[in-house]
This record gives C-alpha cells, structure tokens and sequence, in this order.
C-alpha cells in the first residue's frame, strides 16, 4: 500500500512554521441565523490518515474479531481491558471520557460507516470527505461552508462565518462564506509590542493586509483571553490536541465567536507497529478523548447545546498486516459527542467479519455513509431541508436520507 501513501507531514509541519507566528481572518463579518431558538455549535474534526475503527470501537462480539486482529486484539479482560459499550462493542481502552459522556447520553458511536468513496488513496478520500462531493477534485468548496450559505440571514449562526483551524484553514471550510483561520502558536512568544510595530508598518505601506493582521489579532486575542496558549509547545500529539481543542472551545464559547468550526488531527495513518490496547494508536485516541474533554469544559454552558462530529477519510484492513499494523481500508467509525447529542448508543448495520462478508474480502464493509449522519445532525440542529441538503450542502445525494434522531 505504500504506492498509496502520500506523505505531506512534512509539507503540513512547513507551513505550520511559516504561519502560525499570525492568525489570519478572511471576511470578518457575516450574519446568519440558526433555525428556532437553540443556539447552536457545531464542531467537526476530521482525523487524517484513516483512524482504525475496528480498534476505536471493538466487535467483540462477533466470532471473527479476534482471528483477524491477532496481537492487537482488545478484550474485557486483563491489565487494560477495554470499555464495553453494550453486549456487542467495546471502545478502546484509551477513551475513558468518551465512555463517560456516552453513559450520561451525549455520545453515539456509527459504526461500519465511510463516504462513498472506496479507492484507498489518502488525498482523494480527504477530498472526498470534505468537499461532500461524490468524487475527488470536483470542487474547491467544503461542505461546511456550503452549510453556511444555506442558513438563513440573522445574528446567531456566523458572525463571523465559519472557524478553520490550523496554518491553512481545512477543505471543509472554505468557500464563499466567510472563514476565520487560528493556529496555535507554536513559536517562542514575540515581544509585546511586535505585532503593534508590524501593523503600524502594514496601515502605512499596505492598508488592506493591515486589515487582515488586525483582524487576526483580534480572533488570537479572542482565543487568549480566557487564558493563553502562545509559547506553548511540547507534550507529543496527545498534548497537541488537547491544546488545540483548548483554543476552539474558546473561540467557539464567546458570544462574537463563530458558531460553527473545523479541525484536523493528523497521523492516524498506523500501517506498522499500531498496538492493541497500548501503543501508537492507544496514544493518538487518548489524544483525542482528551481534545474532547477540552471541549466540554471550554464550552461550559455552550455544551448543552454542541454537537462534535468526528470522522475520517476511511478505514483499515480488516485483517492485521506482516509489520504489527493495517494498510488502507473502507469502513471504519465516526463519532457524535456533546450535549445536543442524543447518545447512549452505538448505531451500526453490522455487516460482519467473515471473508465473504468484507469489502473485496480484506475490508470492514461500510454500511451507512456518513453524508447521512451529518445531514441528520444538520438538519436537527439548524432545521435544514433534506432537499438543500441534498441539492447544497452534499450535491447529487437526493437517495441519501438524513439519519434521524441524532440530537436531542
């Protein structure tokens, strides 16, 4: 699978260098308005690299699971079991919080789930996930800023239209309606009066870029004022995410900040060495679970009416590989957590582990596409029509039917 692989941590890492000194804003204003009187929040991570999710959420229950897993299989019992969900699943053992927030009702597991896409390359999957988009390369436009333009006009949902996070803000987001970009910075704090020289110099030579730079200073200082993060570093991934988890829940929590946000968390791609129930993979969820943590306490009383959607381009190999890990795959799992959430449950057509019943006979067989879920989330929690939601936001998916129920 390495012909698969295309490798841009590196290309992520210089851009985050070279960047992340500024946060920039793009179009600092623009008003719409949720349907009723919930006022909504709605954050979307996308993990890069196709997460695992027969490690994620565990089919202990079916009698091929562990003939197919070998070393890194997960069970109930020994040093670090795992956490059973109900008679079937069980969630990793790195994911105590999640496991919390699904016994209070306010996480859902959807298991067996993948876009429509099945050709197992990383970019043309992610493009595929956040374009919305049946296919790679149809547009430049995320199905997250199509939502926007779909609201109606008002004060809650946008203000300051959608929040990307990272040095360039995600696919998801971009578009036409407005999008603030933030990133942590991960350089040694300036002096205080630098960015002040800076655009003082930007307002004389280049009004319009001085007006980009104040208005990211602003969106930095929004992010801060709750307590900063500039200068942090070091940790690993695990802390990384957490601290970014941090800076949205801020940005998302105050009442001028954006209502709506995207994120992504690389490195999930565990082809070697992946681990069962500690390792490489253990790290990256307990990473996540922590990112989750941050949101609830960032978002405080926000949180009742949040929903955190976590997915990812694919799955992975059904069947453990050669070097202790798994190459690229289809169905995989995605995740519903936050108190608009309608939890306490795992939604899954189980389509099973024997060889006859995986994809091409090597993958989980996905069985919901998660177009579905999120138009379900969307249409609960903003009230648009399955019609723009098929014709919009996700083009060309009229048979895709929102999942109902989602939120509470």
């Amino acid at each position: 699978m390495s012909d698969l692989c295309e490798n841009n941590v590196s290309r992520r890492a210089l851009l985050g260098a070279a960047g992340a000194l500024f946060a920039w804003s793009f179009v600092p204003k623009f008003a719409y308005a949720a349907a009723g009187a919930r006022d909504a929040r709605f954050v979307c991570i996308v993990l890069r690299g196709a997460m695992d999710g027969l490690s994620a959420v565990a089919p202990l229950g079916d009698p091929d699971y562990v003939g197919l897993r070998e070393s890194i299989a997960l069970s109930t019992e020994g040093r670090t079991p795992a956490l059973p969900l109900d008679g079937f699943f069980a969630l990793h053992p790195a994911m105590p919080n999640l496991l919390r927030l699904y016994k209070v009702g306010q996480a859902t597991v959807v298991h067996a789930t993948s876009t429509g896409y099945r050709d197992r390359s990383h970019f043309d999957g992610q493009d595929v996930l956040e374009s919305g988009q049946p296919g790679p390369g149809r547009t430049e436009t995320g199905w997250m800023n199509r939502l926007l333009l779909t609201l109606p006009a008002g004060e809650r949902i946008a203000q300051r239209g959608a929040l990307g996070i990272g040095p360039v803000p995600p696919l998801i987001v971009r578009g036409r309606a407005p999008v603030t970009g933030w990133a942590p910075a991960i350089l040694p704090k300036a002096k205080e009066d630098l960015a002040q020289r800076i655009l003082d110099l930007y307002d004389a030579r280049d009004p319009e870029l001085g007006a980009q730079l104040r208005s990211g200073l602003e969106t930095e200082h929004l992010a801060s004022r709750m307590g900063g993060m500039a200068g942090q570093s070091g940790g690993g991934a695990a802390a990384a995410m957490r601290r970014v988890a941090e800076g949205a829940a801020r940005l998302v929590n105050a009442d001028d900040g954006p209502r709506i946000a995207a994120l992504a968390f690389d490195g999930w791609d565990t082809h070697a060495n992946e681990g069962g129930a500690t390792g490489q993979l253990a790290q990256l969820l307990g990473g996540l679970d922590g990112a989750f943590a941050a949101l609830e306490a960032g978002l405080k009383d926000r949180w009742a009416d949040t929903v955190v959607m976590v997915v990812t381009e694919f799955g992975r190999t059904a069947r453990v590989n050669g070097t202790v890990g798994t190459d690229h795959g289809n169905g995989t799992v995605a995740f519903l957590v936050g108190g608009a959430v309608k939890g306490g449950r795992v939604i899954a057509d189980w389509p099973g582990l024997r060889p006859e019943n995986l994809f091409e006979r090597r993958d989980l067989r996905p069985t919901t596409d998660i177009r579905s879920v999120a138009k379900g989330v969307l249409s609960d929690l903003f009230g648009i029509t399955a019609a723009r939601l098929a014709d919009d936001v996700f083009p060309g998916t009229p048979d895709l039917k929102p999942i109902q129920g989602l939120v509470a």
